[in-house]
């Protein structure tokens, strides 16, 4: 894949890339926790016919840098208009999964000028216990990626899908394995160190929530307490676990069109 790569203010360097027509507007995807922008492969062709897709992996993940120790989630909310800054770009639509939503949430409070629409699916806006966090950064420092990702793929994906859809999943387990232990345990502690609670309320863009019915990760009272919490938010839920853009895609992909206009 094509990536381009653009360096935010503390020195990070972010891949990003380009998909649509250039006149069109612009919608950004924010991947999981994990994952980099490869995972929104299924919805690239669909959402091109009407938008500009900017993909970036975020920091930790893909192909941007791996700076060591715990990020925040004001520095990967920074990233995002340090990115959009940098390629001249006023405003875009945001769409992200997992950590993704958690910066879409991040953005809508604190560059609220900087979007048009805003979807957050499959995410959450505190998810706690901090421990469980902790000891997952102890584990993947500790023992390397391949300790997490069985468990991993099992929370993400029902068994169903895991059982009939393997050329689904083989990807998605391949970025897991391929991400930088240090990456994912800097994600980690922003997801610990995270409450967006209180300010979840004070989001204005248009927003769509989008959650899975059989997600153990982000449970769909999650999503129901974001679609309430935000003014105006919209709520769909899909026969999915957590990585619903992958496990329910023509539905995801459909909505969400429908969502950005």
């Amino acid at each position: 894949m094509d990536v381009e790569y653009l360096t935010v203010d503390d020195g990070c360097r972010l891949a990003y890339r380009f998909d649509g027509p250039a006149d069109a507007p612009v919608v950004v995807l924010s991947n999981s926790l994990g994952t980099a922008m490869e995972m929104w492969a299924a919805q690239v062709p669909a959402l091109t016919q009407r938008h500009r897709v900017l993909r970036y992996d975020t920091r930790g993940h893909g192909r941007s840098g791996v700076p060591a120790g715990a990020y925040s989630m004001d520095r990967l909310g920074r990233d995002v208009v340090g990115l959009i800054d940098g390629l001249g770009l006023e405003q875009v639509s945001f769409c992200g999964l997992s950590m993704g939503g958690m910066v879409g949430q991040w953005l809508g409070v604190r560059a609220p000028e900087r979007l048009a629409r805003l979807a957050l699916c499959n995410t959450a806006a505190y998810m706690g216990p901090p421990s469980n966090w902790s000891a997952r950064i102890d584990t993947v420092l500790a023992s390397g990626m391949p300790a997490m990702v069985d468990a991993v793929i099992e929370r993400w994906f029902t068994r169903p899908f895991r059982d009939t859809a393997p050329d689904a999943i083989a990807p998605v387990r391949a970025m897991l394995l391929a991400t930088d232990p240090i990456g994912y345990a800097g994600a980690c502690a922003a997801i610990r160190d995270m409450d967006q609670r209180p300010t979840a309320p004070l989001i204005k863009a248009p927003t769509l929530v989008i959650g899975g019915d059989h997600d153990p990760a982000t449970p769909p009272a999650t999503a129901v307490w974001l679609t309430e919490a935000i003014p105006g938010a919209r709520l769909t839920m899909l026969e999915a676990a957590h990585l619903s853009n992958i496990e329910q895609a023509e539905r995801f992909t459909a909505t969400l069109v429908d969502f950005l206009g």
